[in-house]
């Protein structure tokens, strides 16, 4: 699936995806619906941080927050090599935050438990996070493993290292395997390896982080409905036809 605007490539029903033995799937954003507004916190947890630890006010911390955001991925990594920020104390503080926004999600718990192979969460977030999301949603059994950002020796998405680096932890083959984001340039150096790519895309909430113009080539398909989405792979490769349910 291409486009060459900004406007994103029409949703379209799910395929059978009989090559796929491996999912990735991103945490934030993605296993939940990004309504939730569950990063707001974590937002305004990193801009606290950020003015303690630099002795900043607030705007200027959120604005630092931002910049390193866009310049390195995360912010986190910003902070690491530009002020020696200790990522542990960083990540302990930011992810301290009230997870009961987050749903029970039984439906993406049916088109899981449907879905066979292997499921890893990709996270720029710590392990910790993880499993309290996963917990929260009622996911956990249904998780192999979580590949954090510290597995990740604190290189996030999208650098392509990141993404070597998962598929060498977790032993997967990176053409026999899906990943689902909801930032599109997350996405390009998934494809760029030979993954199929779903972008997890919630109407008002989900970025493109890039640019009218921007070549969307990497992204093979998109859903509003993740969980329905799964479910109708899922009866695709039992069934050999694809349909929503």
């Amino acid at each position: 699936m291409q486009s060459s605007t900004e406007t994103p490539p029409p949703i379209d029903p799910p395929p059978a995806l009989s090559h796929v033995d491996s999912w990735i799937f991103d945490l934030d954003n993605t296993l939940y619906p990004a309504s939730c507004n569950l990063f707001a916190q974590i937002d305004v947890r990193m801009r606290q941080f950020i003015s303690e630890a630099l002795h900043l006010g607030l705007d200027e911390a959120f604005t630092l927050q931002k910049r390193y955001y866009h310049e390195y991925g995360t912010t986190l990594r910003g902070l690491m090599l530009s002020h020696g920020i200790e990522p542990g104390v960083f990540l302990a503080y930011v992810h301290d935050i009230d997870y009961s926004p987050l749903p029970t999600a039984s439906l993406l718990d049916s088109a899981l438990e449907r879905l066979a192979g292997r499921k890893i969460v990709f996270t720029n977030g710590s392990e910790r996070h993880a499993e309290s999301v996963l917990a929260k949603l009622g996911l956990t059994r249904h998780f192999d493993a979580i590949f954090d950002i510290q597995a990740a020796d604190y290189i996030p998405k999208p650098n392509a290292e990141s993404y070597r680096r998962m598929a060498l932890h977790c032993g997967i083959d990176p053409k026999r395997s899906a990943m689902f984001e909801d930032i599109a340039r997350n996405l390009a150096p998934a494809a760029a390896v030979g993954m199929t790519t779903v972008w997890v895309h919630e109407e008002g909430h989900t970025r493109w982080s890039g640019a009218p113009g921007d070549d969307l080539s990497h992204i093979h398909h998109v859903t509003d409905d993740l969980a329905g989405w799964l479910s109708g792979v899922a009866k695709a490769r039992t069934t050999g036809t694809a349909s929503l349910p």
